[in-house]
């Protein structure tokens, strides 16, 4: 699958006649607990030539595509990247830091890992995923629940919680934030993840209550705790000379 990928990417340059910097998995696959059927979530942060830039007029900034192989694209161009990231945006944040990369300029991605983890507000990615925590703990209080949903609220959550805890980017891996839980919790979940790994995402399983409970505590305690966080603003200047730098 990672051919057809890199295929898909250089199609796409050419289509377009621009260069991607980087292009990675998101999702599911990157966060260690897909489905026999979870599609590639491929995202990718490209630049367009430098005349470009030079225009009156707001032009598009995104490109996505989808393929009968089960490839779902999405790529932000540079400027617009680099504008969400100084506000510290958690989609982007997680494809910098995935665990699974197709392919990158490595110097680029290494500075811009670097910048994204100096300047992050621990204020705006602790309210993304705790706001998204809060969605989908509505999904799994039924006495079946999907396991899709269950592993979306309780990866929101603890993320929101490792946000609390550390005050940095939360890893992509659910499997590394699980080191915020007892041992015991922990072996649950990750039982729940084998069981994910054999069955389509519409599977359906009993409501665990004791996970559940777990799950509704960690929600309120982030409620409290994440009043205290503080905001932190970037340095405008070093984005904007990192964003010149890339282009030249």
């Amino acid at each position: 699958m990672k051919t057809k990928i890199l295929e898909k990417l250089s199609e796409i340059e050419k289509e377009k006649n621009i260069e991607i910097l980087f292009a990675c998995e998101s999702g599911s696959r990157a966060w260690g607990f897909a489905s026999p059927d979870s599609d590639y979530d491929i995202r990718f942060i490209y630049k367009h030539t430098k005349d470009w830039y030079l225009n009156l007029w707001n032009k598009k900034d995104t490109i996505e595509f989808m393929t009968e192989d089960d490839l779902d694209g999405s790529g932000w161009d540079l400027r617009k990247a680099m504008k969400l990231m100084a506000k510290s945006n958690a989609s982007l944040l997680s494809w910098l830091h995935s665990p699974i990369v197709y392919r990158a300029d490595e110097v680029f991605l290494k500075e811009i890992q670097m910048l994204s983890i100096e300047s992050f507000n621990p204020v705006a990615g602790f309210y993304h995923y705790h706001s998204m925590s809060k969605s989908f703990l509505d999904k799994v209080t039924k006495e079946h629940v999907n396991l899709k949903s269950f592993f979306y609220a309780m990866r929101t959550a603890l993320s929101a919680s490792w946000i609390v805890k550390h005050k940095t980017i939360p890893p992509v891996l659910f499997s590394d934030v699980l080191d915020l839980i007892d041992d015991n919790t922990r072996k649950e979940i990750e039982s729940l993840v084998e069981v994910k790994s054999r069955y389509n995402e519409d599977f359906l399983i009993k409501q665990n209550e004791r996970l559940f409970t777990f799950l509704k505590y960690t929600i309120l305690d982030n409620d409290e705790k994440g009043k205290l966080l503080l905001n932190k603003k970037g340095d405008a200047e070093a984005y904007n000379a990192f964003f010149i730098k890339t282009l030249k």
